[in-house]
C-alpha cells in the first residue's frame, strides 16, 4: 500500500487507537510501512517495528512515533443504560460536554454523545464551574443497563472522538489524533524517502505513550539502538491567547527541534547533528526549550546504559482535544530532516 502523505494521514487520523487499544492503527502501520522495510515484527507489548537493514558494523538508529491517542474508556454502566467513563491520557474536562464519540465494543462500534445536565436546570454556581468528567456520561440510546449489555457494550471498551479528517487550506488539515498520527506519517515518509543506507533503521510505532511512554521503554530495550529520534507533535503557539514565552512554534514554519522538555535534555551531540543536517539541507526548522510534556525520547534515552536521543516535532494546534490542525509541509520537512540526519550519522557517531 503506497499512498501519499495526505492519504496516509487521513487513514491514520480516522482510525481509532485509544491508549492501550492501538490494534486498528497498528494493522494500518504494518500495511503502510511494509513496502519500505526489509522486515516487520510486533513485540510482546505490541509495538510494531519496521526494520531497514544496513551493515552489521554500522550504527543502528531507532525512530519512534507513538500510535496511541488520548480518549476515553467505559468505567461503569448505569441502571438507566448511560455509560460513565474514565480518561485515557491528558484531556481537558472543559472540552468534553456535547462531543460526539464512538464506543468500540467487541461486537461493533456504537455512536454516542457525551451528555450533561442542561444549563436550564443548573444552579447559578453550577453554571460557573467546569463540569468534571466524572459528572458526565455517554448516551448511546440504550434503555437500561441490560439493554446496553445486550448490545455488546462492556466495561473497558475504548471510546474515541467522532471526528473526520478534512482539508482546511492548501496545506492545512484538520482531524483527530494528529498527536501522534502526524509523527507516524513522518516516520513512514522517512522510510519512503530513505534509499539504501549503511545504517540499520528501526522505525517503531509505539504503544501507550499517553499514559507514561511505556511502549518506548520496552521497544528501546529490545531494539538496543545506538541513537534515537522521537517523531511527535508539539504545541503550536500561533493562536490567540498563547504567549511567545509559553511556546513560539508555529504551523507551516518547519519541524521543531527541542533543546529540553520536562523529560529530556537533548544530548548535545544529537542536537548539533540535527541542527547541522537542517542547515546543510536548507530545511526550515524551529527551536523550542522548556516546554512541559515530553515524548518517547524521554524513556528511550534512559534505557540500558543510555541512548543518545532527540526530538523532531510537528507544531500542531489544539493537541489533546478531539480535533487538531497542522500543516502538511511540516510533516514533509520533518521526514526530510530525519533522512538528512540518517545520511550523516557517521560524522557524529
Amino acid at each position: 500500500m503506497c499512498l501519499s502523505l495526505n492519504e496516509n494521514l487521513e487513514k491514520l487520523s480516522n482510525a481509532c487507537g485509544v491508549t492501550g487499544r492501538e490494534n486498528e492503527v497498528r494493522e494500518l502501520m504494518i500495511q503502510l510501512m511494509k513496502p519500505y522495510a526489509d522486515e516487520i515484527v510486533v513485540d510482546k507489548l505490541e509495538n510494531v517495528i519496521a526494520i531497514k537493514k544496513g551493515k552489521s558494523t554500522a550504527p543502528k538508529i531507532m525512530l519512534a512515533a507513538h500510535m496511541d491517542e488520548v480518549g476515553l474508556m467505559v468505567k461503569t454502566i448505569t441502571k438507566e443504560g448511560f455509560l460513565q467513563f474514565t480518561k485515557m491520557g491528558g484531556i481537558d474536562d472543559r472540552i468534553l460536554p456535547a462531543q460526539k464519540v464512538t464506543v468500540f465494543s467487541r461486537k461493533r462500534a456504537f455512536p454516542g454523545i457525551i451528555g450533561s445536565k442542561p444549563p436550564h436546570i443548573q444552579k447559578e454556581d453550577e453554571r460557573k464551574k467546569v463540569m468534571a468528567f466524572d459528572e458526565l456520561f455517554i448516551d448511546i440510546g440504550a434503555e437500561s443497563k441490560e439493554d446496553a449489555l445486550a448490545l455488546g457494550v462492556a466495561v473497558g471498551d475504548p471510546v474515541g472522538f467522532d471526528i473526520k479528517y478534512v482539508q482546511l487550506g492548501r496545506d492545512v488539515v484538520m482531524g483527530k489524533a494528529f498527536d501522534n498520527r502526524a509523527g507516524c506519517v513522518a516516520m513512514i515518509e522517512t522510510l519512503k524517502m530513505l534509499e539504501k543506507t549503511d545504517y540499520t533503521v528501526c522505525a517503531v510505532g509505539t504503544v501507550q505513550e499517553e499514559v507514561g511512554l511505556r511502549g518506548a521503554a520496552t521497544a528501546a530495550f529490545g531494539v538496543d539502538p545506538d541513537l534515537a529520534i522521537a517523531l511527535d507533535v508539539t504545541v503550536a503557539g500561533d493562536t490567540p491567547g498563547i504567549r511567545e514565552f509559553d511556546t513560539s512554534t508555529k504551523i507551516g514554519k518547519g519541524p521543531a527541534l527541542s533543546i529540553s522538555d520536562s523529560g529530556l535534555i537533548t544530548h548535545p551531540k544529537v542536537l548539533q547533528w540535527l541542527l547541522d543536517s537542517a542547515e546543510e539541507e536548507k530545511i526550515p526548522y524551529q527551536i523550542e526549550a522548556g516546554l512541559m510534556g515530553s515524548t518517547d525520547a524521554a524513556r528511550i534515552y534512559l534505557t540500558r546504559q543510555g541512548i543518545p536521543s532527540g526530538n523532531i516535532s510537528i507544531a500542531t494546534r489544539y493537541i489533546h482535544s478531539p480535533v487538531s490542525v497542522l500543516c502538511l509541509k511540516d510533516i514533509e520537512n520533518a521526514a526530510k530532516l530525519t533522512v538528512a540526519a540518517i545520511q550523516r550519522i557517521s560524522k557524529y557517531f
